[in-house]
């Protein structure tokens, strides 16, 4: 387990990572407030399974991080997305957060799309087991099923 990062109680570098929901959605939104409090930045990350549709879905989620990282922008915020490629969803978080020297990381309790909530959402319980800096969950309704969002949705984000 590489060695905890000594953080300062104002974190420069959030991370929030994203499945595209509206659950997530709903952490954007906590991670901006946030963002805009202590002049952040913000590093957005969709972790991707290996498999079928790969190059499709990657597609996909840059031009959605477009969208959010031009939104992120207009507010005054340093904003960087990246999608990563792992089976192991929160190993690559974890991977993530090392790699960019992340101060915080803010999480929705549940996620929709590739990430299979159960109780609280594996993916936050295994970041709140894990993580070494300060996590700020976002609670959020699991969701009624896994059926992905069309892309109609009504959100400013993506």
């Amino acid at each position: 387990m590489p060695e905890a990062y000594s953080f300062s109680t104002i974190p420069a570098k959030i991370l929030l990572p994203i499945d595209f929901s509206p659950s997530s959605h709903a952490a954007l939104e906590q991670a901006t407030t946030l963002a805009q409090h202590f002049h952040a930045e913000v590093y957005l990350v969709y972790v991707l399974s290996d498999g079928p549709g790969l190059e499709e879905a990657k597609k996909e989620a840059e031009k959605h991080f477009a969208t959010s990282v031009a939104g992120l922008k207009t507010k005054g915020i340093k904003a960087t997305a990246a999608v990563e490629v792992d089976d192991d969803i929160a190993g690559k978080i974890l991977d993530v957060i090392d790699r960019e020297h992340i101060d915080l990381v803010v999480v929705s309790t549940h996620g929709t799309t590739g990430w299979h909530p159960l109780v609280f959402g594996s993916i936050a319980e295994r970041l709140v087991k894990l993580v070494q800096i300060p996590l700020l969950l976002v609670r959020t309704q699991k969701p009624a099923s896994s059926v992905k969002i069309t892309s109609g949705r009504l959100m400013e984000w993506w």
